[in-house]
């Protein structure tokens, strides 16, 4: 791939990661709002126990569809041989771990540069949406 593939082609896999992600929180938020609302004679802790496991598992599943995505890249990419290495380069790589014993040449470095950024931004914004529903969930209990 040249750059300029590598590229658009690292910008819009990262897009449609990100809308996957923007579009599983959304409706993490309105599944925990729905919950909540039905939760209201149980106690505290466990509405906060229930509220923070399905947002812990609806991010774990955004995680976990974005480095499928970044796999298919690679395995439809003719990148990598099998699944197994496809998915281990994208989670190594996502999470930014980068172990080094599969290494890509020249022309694909920049397009995976951009599965780590996508993991850096998702981990970010992931975390972000962890701390506001907690800090809301609290707030409305009057407890911290």
């Amino acid at each position: 791939m040249t750059l300029t593939e590598q590229i658009f082609w690292g910008s819009v896999t990262l897009g449609v990661c990100f809308a996957v992600e923007i579009v599983l929180l959304v409706l993490c938020n309105v599944w925990l709002e729905k919950l909540s609302n039905k939760m209201t004679r149980n106690s505290v802790v466990i509405r906060a126990a229930t509220l923070i496991s399905l947002s812990l598992g609806v991010i774990v599943l955004a995680h976990t569809i974005q480095v499928w995505l970044w796999a298919g890249a690679w395995v439809f990419g003719d990148v990598m041989p099998d699944w197994n290495s496809a998915i281990y380069f994208s989670l190594v790589t996502y999470t930014t771990l980068g172990y080094g014993d599969i290494v890509l040449g020249p022309d694909l470095r920049i397009f995976a540069a951009f599965a780590s950024v996508t993991g850096l931004l998702a981990f970010g914004l992931s975390t972000a949406y962890l701390v506001a529903m907690m800090t809301r969930m609290f707030e409305r209990n009057g407890k911290i």
